[in-house]
């Protein structure tokens, strides 16, 4: 399926990863995020200068299960957004 297919299923709550991918077990998923804010950790308030506990607002993004098992922030590139070999697992 093409990305604008995966990132509405995404929406809904699926994990989405692409054929083309090399790692195993990758995958991609949408967080809603905390509009409203979540209190920081000591990490985030060293990094942004802020005191922990303070409130944190993030917007909605994407997040990439990594193939070592770790997840980070991820934005897709052109080849990704492009692709048309994205698949949900179900």
């Amino acid at each position: 399926m093409k990305f604008g297919q995966a990132l509405e299923y995404m929406k809904q709550g699926e994990k989405a990863f692409r054929l083309g991918w090399n790692g195993k077990g990758m995958f991609a998923v949408y967080q809603k995020g905390y509009p409203d804010g979540i209190p920081c950790n000591k990490q985030t308030a060293e990094a942004w200068g802020m005191n922990e506990g303070d409130l944190f607002k993030v917007e909605p993004y994407l997040q990439l299960k990594t193939a070592n098992g770790s997840h980070c922030m991820w934005t897709p590139n052109t080849l990704d957004i492009l692709a048309e070999d994205w698949e949900i697992i179900k």
